[in-house]
């Protein structure tokens, strides 16, 4: 485990990450994201738009004895992500500056798939995802848009995937004079996808 984060458990908070002006999965969405993934101790992941790196770090540390990969196009979110890595003492996340899916070609196939950021090209992302996936291997798209939600729907029945979605929504306290409200973050829709052996 980390000395930063010592914890058999994902959930690192989000203001323990490097972040500057990229999105990052919240720290609730990430986790069960990470829960729905099913990560293997010795596998393979692909981070696809891996942005801060904050699901890649956490991915690392479930996979001590595998290999994160995480593709990112964008030069700040590249700079985030390493910084990321080092914070947290992971050294098997491998950065892949490129765009999805042209970077993920010569990568080891994947035993999990984490997709955040699709650029508007998550039709040939997952496409990509669906040759190169190992048997019972295993999706996790996370969609904000409405578009990107029905077009996950719609994908990952035509590619063949056995698939299921969940809404996370979730809600912070905060102080506000003498009291505490909820405050909502995005809702955020988490499909998974599944091949078979």
């Amino acid at each position: 485990m980390s000395e930063r984060w010592p914890f058999a458990v994902p959930g690192i908070p989000d203001a323990w990450f490097e972040r500057g002006n990229v999105p990052m999965t919240k720290e609730e969405v990430r986790t069960v994201a990470l829960a729905k993934a099913r990560l293997l101790p010795d596998g393979v992941v692909w981070d696809v738009g891996a942005g801060t790196g904050s699901l890649s770090v956490e991915a690392a540390l479930r996979c001590r004895q595998g290999r994160v990969f995480a593709i990112e196009r964008d030069a700040e979110a590249q700079a985030l992500l390493a910084a990321n890595a080092r914070r947290f003492g992971v050294g098997n996340v491998e950065l892949v500056a490129g765009e999805a899916p042209e970077a993920l070609t010569g990568l080891p196939a994947p035993d999990r798939v984490l997709l955040g950021g699709s650029g508007d090209r998550l039709d040939s992302i997952l496409q990509a995802v669906r040759e190169r996936l190992r048997p019972e291997g295993r999706v996790v798209v996370l969609a904000v848009s409405l578009r990107t939600q029905g077009d996950a729907f719609r994908l990952l029945g035509e590619l063949g995937f056995k698939w299921e979605a969940s809404l996370v929504q979730v809600a912070r306290s905060r102080p506000l004079g003498g009291q505490h409200l909820w405050q909502g973050l995005n809702p955020v829709a988490v499909f998974v996808g599944e091949v078979g052996a």
